[in-house]
């Protein structure tokens, strides 16, 4: 057993070493894991030109990826049923369809990703991919060729959520990621204005030209322009810092070692094939998994009213066009609203309130439209209900932060059954923060799930009210919030037990010693060392 006296007195002085970085020496800051001064500066720089470029692009794919997805409902108010001569039953199925390729497509895109070692190819194939398919829908003749259209939708569109958050991870620490990841996820609720607005020019302008419905120039028209910025980005969008030749090599320099030092301890793996399987494990021990991936089921499931939000608006009692352009205003406000809640979120360290907050809202919009026939209340309800979007980029930023090392674990936990993706990346110190986003996969494909069966909620027979539907949603936003109370308690207990080991009146165990000598080992520093670079983590609550 090791007590403080068997360590450098240093280690328990009151000035933390990871306190006041610019009053290090630089071998000082080389030492210990931080950015010199001089680093400091270049990074900034370097965060500015890496913002100006692969966020635009990132979103703007995102964007198309979520319009492609769900321009189904669109292509509903515009004559694909009759057209196709589809029952409900059948439409429903249509929509449902897609989320089976999705998941499915989720193991074998990893195993792409990985072969690969090229990011910017990866994403602009599958861009393209799903581009061209949602274009080819336009010549879809019954109920056959249209679920054929979605399910093959699913299994192209299914490498790119794991697969942009992988390559957001080899740019950004993950400090910065959960700001970026959720302006990147603002793509997906501009796309519920963006591809409605469109879907409503192209009825009002495009209906019966050259003898195509209007659902079919829909999908022509987005699936075209999915397919030249899939084109774009295999040109524009750079692999990584060390092959970026728009990068100085200082940046170059600063863009990996701040990655290589963001761990507070060494985040590596055991050298082997058993590494995954060890992850698989662990992770499957941890309760934190199962919670997060219940949770999120859970708000997924009960955001399945926007694959149905211009069916929705319908119920108001205006034309087509106009029920179209309805859908708007509400995605517009909450891209905004999420946006600040994510900034505010991560300003006040905090995810349990900002989880939770949203749930009486949307329950109390969901109500309103149960029980409302009048116009004011049922559009302001579909406001309310738009608050669980909110939700979504403080799971994300809880799942980064809840789920524990070795980064073996953290792919487990958020992918079952797939190989954690680590794409080649220049080398780095053994302390590389790998990604904790590429296996999101488990506790994302866990919840799109969901996807596959609520839209058998709404029934037509439903109409106007969907009280079955929105009945459901306010009992999947409960569990929701019984799943972050859970969570709350048990990170809570954990970081108890944290701040106890902390204590220098404290004996360290054998288990926390040989996770000290691990870290200084692969950091080539002492125990002292290696303790004060541990020392102050708390999971965020």
């Amino acid at each position: 057993m090791a007590t403080k006296e068997n360590v450098e007195p240093h280690v328990f002085q009151d000035k933390e070493i990871l306190g006041d970085k610019a009053n290090l020496s630089h071998e000082e800051a080389m030492h210990f894991g931080v950015l010199t001064p001089e680093e400091l500066e270049t990074e900034k720089h370097l965060k500015r030109k890496i913002d100006s470029l692969i966020m635009p692009m990132v979103v703007l794919v995102y964007l198309m990826n979520y319009i492609d997805r769900n321009n189904y409902a669109a292509a509903k108010l515009q004559g694909l049923e009759d057209d196709l001569n589809l029952t409900p039953a059948q439409y429903q199925l249509g929509l449902s369809i897609l989320f089976v390729g999705y998941i499915l497509g989720q193991v074998p895109s990893n195993l792409l990703l990985n072969h690969t070692g090229r990011p910017s190819l990866y994403l602009a194939f599958f861009t393209c991919a799903w581009g061209t398919v949602s274009a080819l829908t336009c010549l879809c003749k019954n109920f056959a060729g249209i679920v054929a259209c979605r399910f093959l939708l699913g299994i192209v569109e299914a490498p790119f959520f794991p697969g942009v958050l992988f390559y957001l991870s080899k740019w950004y620490t993950k400090k910065e990621l959960n700001l970026r990841m959720s302006i990147f996820y603002s793509g997906s609720l501009i796309s519920g204005a963006f591809g409605n607005l469109i879907a409503a020019g192209i009825l009002n302008g495009l209906g019966g030209k050259r003898g195509l419905s209007p659902w079919q120039w829909l999908y022509i028209i987005e699936g075209a322009i999915t397919v030249c910025i899939g084109i774009a980005v295999a040109f524009v969008l750079p692999d990584f810092p060390h092959t970026w030749n728009r990068l100085t090599p200082e940046m170059k320099h600063v863009a990996n070692r701040r990655l290589a030092i963001e761990a507070a301890e060494a985040d590596v793996d055991d050298a082997g094939g058993m590494s995954q399987i060890k992850g698989l494990k662990l992770a499957f021990q941890d309760v934190t998994t199962y919670i997060l991936a219940i949770a999120y089921l859970a708000t997924v499931g009960a955001a399945g009213f926007q694959n149905f939000f211009p069916t929705l608006t319908a119920t108001l009692g205006y034309s087509r066009t106009i029920s179209l352009l309805l859908c708007a205003p509400p995605y517009i406000f909450i891209t905004f609203w999420a946006l600040a809640h994510s900034v505010y979120s991560d300003k006040l360290s905090n995810r349990f309130w900002f989880f939770m907050y949203p749930i009486p809202i949307t329950i109390i919009g969901f109500v309103i439209f149960m029980a409302s026939d009048n116009f004011g209340a049922k559009y302001f309800s579909l406001f309310l209900m738009c608050f669980i979007f909110s939700m979504n980029g403080t799971t994300y930023a809880w799942i980064a932060g809840a789920i524990p090392r070795p980064p073996a674990k953290r792919a487990a936990g958020k992918s079952l059954a797939t190989t954690f993706c680590s794409v080649p990346s220049p080398p780095l110190s053994p302390n590389t923060t790998d990604p904790p986003l590429p296996a999101f996969a488990f506790i994302n494909s866990m919840g799109n799930s969901s996807s596959i069966w609520t839209p058998f909620t709404y029934r037509p027979q439903d109409r106007p009210h969907y009280r079955p539907a929105l009945g459901i949603n306010i009992a999947l936003q409960l569990i929701a919030g019984v799943c972050g109370l859970w969570l709350r308690w048990v990170l809570t207990k954990r970081n108890k037990r944290l701040e106890r080991l902390e204590n220098e009146d404290v004996e360290l165990s054998e288990k926390d010693l040989a996770r000290l000598r691990k870290t200084a080992e692969v950091e080539g520093i002492d125990l002292a060392a290696a303790r004060r670079l541990q020392k102050g983590y708390r999971y965020m609550i």
